[in-house]
């Protein structure tokens, strides 16, 4: 009954949620700011912060958000931000986090031009373009966003140090400690010094410099205490690299445990995920006895394994897990997470998974997580969403009535963007490829698209995700009547340990037949004819593309490259001084390289970068452009003036024309 009643309350509440939209899905629905992102709960329950477009300047810029949930809530009407602070200068918010003790952390990029003096991505010598990320403290309703301090506090810490920490830092919430009221431990990395782990006390701003993990090591920290539970380093003897995991021993120090040793070239995951409370017991997720990842209880004392692991998925790769931080049932597992076409939880305690059987009941069909929850679990913060469904965030209260937060992007229609789903396909040698398919808008079957893109995801070591693309590059193109297909290559990562191995040593090879045989699969299965198809990738995914166009009887009437690497012997200079991405996938990238097969360019390209790019450097694009642009017609490069790498550094301009650009290229050049 009460699944019911919460079903209808959140059906009405929605109705105010979403506005009408009149006009077609446009490149500025895509662009511009969302109207409020990154939304999350305080520990207590009592505010919420996130980014939001600015009110003040139509949104042209982002701003932080404070609400207040102090008292009690009214449902009735969608809840409005108590405080808004706009971002300042250059500096621009885009992800927010809700702390404790009224207090927020603020993380912000802002463009930057100058000498790295080594440190970070980016020239050695001579000035470099790219964004700085930085991360500052919010106060009670954000009247003050502050600097944190800057990591003085460490032992041996230098000028230099310093320095290096501003250009290219990384800060991280290592543990909220729940059971403490005003202490976290945060952490600094750079790649050239490690990572360094301070407790910063909410109260008074000060820190602690608590212990350090060079760059070839990483530590596991107890959410009850703060202390370390789990050492994990790198190590080269006898010819390779092994990581070793230790785990603290009775007499106070670190142990090396043999049964947790690996191989780094066998590639398997070993990471420990939690610790059984009062006991020497550990969660430990693994692939080592099996394709995917599952989680198995470790016994430090005896060092063996369960027989069987607590939690598999018989297709997916186990992702982690969900212990309590309430103090009368402190560590005790509430639920395990796994990657399928999208992450979801596997909730085993009954409480959670009421809450979740009921919002899934009210949201047939969408993907609802639950992101932050109180104690007594009367106030749970929510998303909602689906491959045509923007996010969108509400707060379910005392169990029983919603508060409407907001939409990502209330203007999209799920009517017109294309719904997705979840495929297998069999490469030509027999190897089975997941893929993402998103169908064009309105699509009914035995419906044929305009067209198809096979859009490869970057990495190679990474994956896609079913859920909202907000890219645009999946949906803008759906709305226009294409069918895209993101293809989980080999090489991919997160579809178990086979599929991943099997992309060592194939760049433009296997890898790319993969591809090319997704684009035969939607053709042998109706969705588009042969002459219609294009690929689109970014960063790896630009590479296939740079593939795509010099490699014989390609599938493709075009090519898209953005910011893609297009010479592989110069790939491992731009990898600079990040010595874990050497020492990982350093000897996996080779095969075919694009720039010493321009003379073979059979299709045009459309090739663009931002001038700002310090992951991919500019000069890839550049110079493949330069080397091919009088032997293909069409083909086209545009530098995009203080665009970086990640989309946290696009500006809404970028990403706009990038959309029209493409648009463009596939309606004229391609033939579309």
């Amino acid at each position: 009954m009460r699944n019911r009643i919460l079903a209808a309350g959140l059906i009405s509440a929605l109705a105010g949620a979403f506005t009408a939209q009149a006009d077609p899905v446009s490149a500025e629905d895509f662009a511009k700011h969302p109207s409020v992102s990154s939304v999350s709960m305080s520990l207590e329950g009592d505010m919420l912060v996130g980014v939001i477009a600015d009110p003040t300047n139509d949104g042209d810029q982002r701003a932080a958000a404070y609400w207040d949930l102090s008292g009690d809530i009214d449902t009735s009407k969608p809840l409005v931000p108590s405080n808004i602070t706009p971002s300042s200068g250059k500096t621009k918010f885009y992800a927010a986090s809700a702390l404790k003790n009224k207090k927020s952390l603020w993380f912000t990029v802002q463009p930057y031009i100058g000498a790295l003096e080594g440190c970070g991505e980016g020239k050695t010598t001579g000035s470099t373009k790219k964004y700085l990320q930085k991360v500052y403290m919010g106060d009670e309703r954000i009247k003050k966003i502050d600097d944190l301090p800057d990591g003085r506090a460490e032992v041996g810490a230098n000028k230099m140090m310093l320095r290096c920490f501003e250009l290219e830092g990384e800060t991280q919430i290592q543990s909220i400690l729940p059971l403490d009221p005003t202490k976290i431990v945060i952490s600094r990395a750079t790649t050239k010094n490690g990572t360094s782990y301070f407790e910063h006390d909410l109260s008074n701003g000060r820190e602690k410099f608590l212990f350090k993990a060079s760059n070839t090591q990483q530590i596991e920290i107890s959410s009850r205490t703060g202390e370390p539970v789990a050492r994990t380093e790198l190590e080269f003897e006898d010819g390779a690299w092994r990581q070793y995991i230790s785990l603290p021993s009775g007499s106070g120090g670190f142990e090396s445990e043999p049964a947790l040793t690996t191989e780094i070239a066998n590639r398997y995951t070993m990471e420990v995920v939690g610790k059984q409370e009062g006991s020497r017991n550990y969660y430990v997720a693994t692939n080592k006895f099996d394709d995917k990842v599952s989680v198995y209880l470790y016994d430090a004392n005896t060092d063996t394994f369960s027989d069987d692991p607590v939690f598999a998925h018989p297709e997916f790769d186990s992702t982690g897990m969900i212990f309590s931080n309430r103090e009368q049932d402190f560590g005790k597992i509430l639920g395990f997470t796994y990657n399928g076409p999208v992450q979801e939880t596997y909730w085993i305690d009954p409480e959670m998974k009421s809450i979740q059987d009921g919002l899934d009941a009210a949201f047939p069909g969408k993907n609802v997580v639950l992101n932050d929850y109180t104690a007594d679990r009367n106030r749970v913060l929510f998303t909602v969403s689906a491959a045509n469904m923007a996010p969108a965030y509400f707060l379910l209260v005392d169990k029983a009535k919603v508060a409407v937060i907001g939409s990502q992007r209330p203007w999209l229609k799920e009517e017109d963007l294309g719904k997705s789903k979840f495929v297998y396909y069999s490469a030509r040698d027999g190897m089975k490829i997941p893929a993402i398919i998103t169908l064009p808008a309105g699509y009914e079957e035995g419906d044929k698209a305009k067209g198809a893109i096979i859009v490869p995801h970057g990495g190679p070591w990474a994956r896609d995700s079913a859920g909202f693309d907000s890219s645009g590059w999946t949906q803008y193109f759906a709305s226009r009547g294409y069918v895209i297909m993101q293809p989980q290559y080999r090489g991919s990562q997160g579809w178990g340990r086979e599929l991943w191995l099997a992309g060592d040593k194939e760049w433009g090879q296997k890898m790319q037949d993969d591809k090319d045989d997704g684009a035969a699969w939607l053709v042998d299965n109706g969705y588009v004819d042969a002459d219609k198809i294009a690929i689109h990738g970014y960063s790896y995914g630009g590479f296939a593309a740079f593939a795509a166009s010099v490699r014989p009887n390609s599938p493709y009437q075009c090519a898209i490259a953005g910011a893609g690497v297009s010479n592989l012997a110069k790939l491992s200079n731009e990898w600079g001084d990040n010595r874990i991405q050497r020492i990982f996938q350093g000897d996996t990238v080779k095969g075919m390289d694009p720039m010493q097969n321009t003379d073979k360019i059979n299709i045009p390209i459309l090739i663009y970068h931002g001038d700002y790019d310090v992951r991919v450097p500019i000069f890839h694009s550049r110079e493949f452009y330069n080397a091919i642009k009088n032997k293909q017609p069409g083909s086209k490069f545009i530098e995009l003036k203080q665009m970086g790498h990640q989309s946290v550094k696009w500006l809404p301009e970028h990403k706009e024309r990038v959309l029209e650009e493409i648009e463009t290229f596939l309606n004229t050049t391609c033939g579309m």
